[in-house]
């Protein structure tokens, strides 16, 4: 299985606004083990355009922070199951999501234009 995370290259954490990723991080899961991850760029893709980046990348599964509607709809769409508003570090969580204990949001919702109280989203780039 093909698990990708929205990443900060800087710190290792996930990134908390889907629609501006600059890259994923990439990992490949067998039998509850994290056999390997590496860097991916977007390419300057955004929002709803990544649900196709991660499609190139084959990814089966997302684990990002903050995302709208529409780019939900898009995974969704494209087969790719959601593991919204996560927070911390990604090896980690991709480990707790391997051993079936990723703590997660189902009802996770980014408004994209409309930032307010302790909505975060990241401005790191990728590397």
């Amino acid at each position: 299985m093909v698990v990708a995370v929205t990443y900060e290259y800087e710190t290792g954490n996930i990134f908390q606004h889907f629609g501006h990723t600059e890259c994923f991080k990439v990992y490949d899961v067998e039998d509850g083990l994290v056999k390997n991850g590496h860097v991916e760029s977007t390419n300057g893709k955004g929002h709803g355009a990544l649900a196709g980046v991660l499609n190139d990348l084959k990814a089966d599964v997302l684990i990002c922070g903050g995302i709208g509607g529409g780019a939900q709809n898009a995974l969704a769409q494209a087969g790719i199951k959601l593991y919204g508003g996560v927070m911390g570090n990604a090896d980690e969580a991709v480990e707790a999501f391997a051993k079936g204990n990723l703590d997660f949001n189902p009802n996770v919702h980014c408004d994209d234009h409309e930032h307010h109280g302790n909505h975060v989203c990241g401005e790191h780039g990728c590397h």
